[in-house]
């Protein structure tokens, strides 16, 4: 950027002759100076142009200086807002999936229906383990051993056994064979219906009621304790399809140990002496067989 050259604030002023001392003064007329000479202007100094700064990034941002307070009465508020109004009356209820629901209980599956088991078939007297294969299926058939009386193991074919309430155990006359059943043993947990509607947990007047009168069983306490004896002549004593069925009785958890002994012991009672109802007998075990 270039400076103005300065101008000059003054002319220079006319001379004037003083006379010598004594001497009158005479008039004379004035003389003025010649003009001065125009004088020239000095050169106008000329500065270098000064440096361009260097980049800068955006000017940070000045603090603004804090509003000046006011007095209470000068600050201007906004007005309040109108209360929200209630929803009409005939306003949508909430969606009822938007309510928290209640865990629902899984379904149950459904027990399978109990099987009946009858003198015929896969049970006929010359049935084979090849027969219960055909009927229940490779996969529900295994040859196998089970428990046998005063702590024996018998040889048996098993249907189901892996499902306690649909297993059923066949020993045979000829075990080398598997053939002709000796006894279809119904047992544990198992829901199979044995002929004449009987099953596991029937109490003993429901069993007399079906043999259509009382019969005989031994006493409990022993390895064959609390097994039918004689039917008596009674219903249950010939099946239909030449078999022969036996039961095995025990009795109540919360028998009285005085009651339970009086029924205990290899010795023979009626199913309807008061000492054997003293117990409550219920079923334990159906047997379903064929002689030789």
């Amino acid at each position: 950027m270039r400076c103005s050259t300065p101008v000059l604030a003054f002319l220079v002023a006319a001379g004037t002759v003083i006379p010598a001392a004594g001497q009158a003064p005479q008039p004379t007329a004035p003389v003025w100076p010649d003009p001065p000479a125009p004088q020239q202007a000095p050169p106008a100094t000329v500065w270098p142009d000064p440096p361009a700064p260097p980049p800068q990034s955006a000017p940070a941002t000045q603090p603004q200086a804090a509003p000046a307070r006011r007095a209470p009465a000068q600050v201007r508020r906004p007005a309040p807002s109108a209360p929200d109004q209630p929803a009409a009356a005939t306003a949508a209820p909430a969606p009822r999936h938007a309510q928290p629901r209640a865990p629902q209980p899984r379904a149950r599956k459904p027990a399978e229906p109990a099987q009946a088991l009858s003198c015929a078939g896969p049970f006929a007297r010359e049935s084979t383990h090849a027969d219960l294969v055909a009927a229940f299926g490779a996969e529900n058939v295994v040859f196998t051993q089970v428990d046998g009386p005063e702590g024996s193991k018998l040889d048996a074919s098993v249907v189901y056994p892996a499902d306690p309430q649909r297993r059923l155990e066949v020993l045979w006359h000829d075990e080398q064979a598997r053939a002709r059943p000796a006894a279809i043993v119904i047992t544990g947990g198992s829901r199979w219906v044995a002929p004449g509607g009987l099953r596991l947990g029937m109490a003993l007047g429901d069993v007399e009621k079906r043999n259509g009168k009382p019969f005989h069983l031994s006493g409990f306490g022993w390895d064959y304790g609390g097994s039918v004896v004689d039917w008596d002549n009674g219903k249950l004593d010939q099946l239909d399809g030449g078999c022969r069925m036996n039961l095995r009785f025990v009795q109540d958890g919360k028998t009285p140990q005085a009651a339970l002994g009086k029924v205990t012991g290899e010795k023979t009672f009626a199913s309807n002496s008061a000492e054997i109802r003293a117990v409550k007998p219920k079923v334990a075990e159906i047997i379903v067989g064929y002689g030789q």
